[in-house]
């Protein structure tokens, strides 16, 4: 006999559960996509793979505990991801570790605009200045120009 499948947890409507449920969620994703990369990328930048990929497990299990001491639930991964780009070769390997991590800031930021204590706000800040250096990492990598952008996370 299968036991059902869990449900999924609903997004809370506090605007500031809300913001790091989804950035959770975007955690979710990232981890999955950081597979895709590992195994399209050079051995050259396996250590920078490594490297992002235990920063957003930690971060997302941290976040995690942050929404459980409130008693919210949340969100469970997903069995996979619609990746935003095809992943053909080790620059598009690349391209993809940029995107997320820039995708992740923009969720991050929105964790920050959203906080309503000190603990979220800081977290929420860690977070996105974590993306926004690992994102200039990878934008090294590809070789392209600029590295870094004004303000990660929010439109230019």
């Amino acid at each position: 006999m299968t036991s059902p499948e869990p449900a999924m947890p609903e997004r809370p409507s506090d605007p500031a559960d809300g913001a790091l449920f989804d950035a959770i969620a975007t955690e979710h994703a990232t981890i999955y996509g950081y597979g895709v990369v590992s195994a399209r990328s050079t051995p050259e930048d396996n250590w920078l793979v490594s490297k992002a990929m235990a920063e957003h497990r930690e971060r997302r299990e941290a976040a995690l505990a942050l929404l459980e001491e409130r008693s919210v639930v949340g969100p469970l991964p997903a069995a996979g991801y619609q990746l935003p780009i095809e992943v053909d070769g080790p620059t598009d390997a690349v391209k993809l570790a940029v995107r997320m991590e820039e995708d992740a800031a923009v969720a991050w930021r929105a964790v920050v605009e959203q906080a309503t204590t000190e603990q979220d706000r800081a977290f929420g800040v860690k977070a996105l200045t974590q993306c926004a250096v690992t994102a200039a990492r990878w934008t090294q990598v590809l070789g392209a120009s600029p590295v870094t952008v004004a303000f990660p996370g929010g439109s230019v």
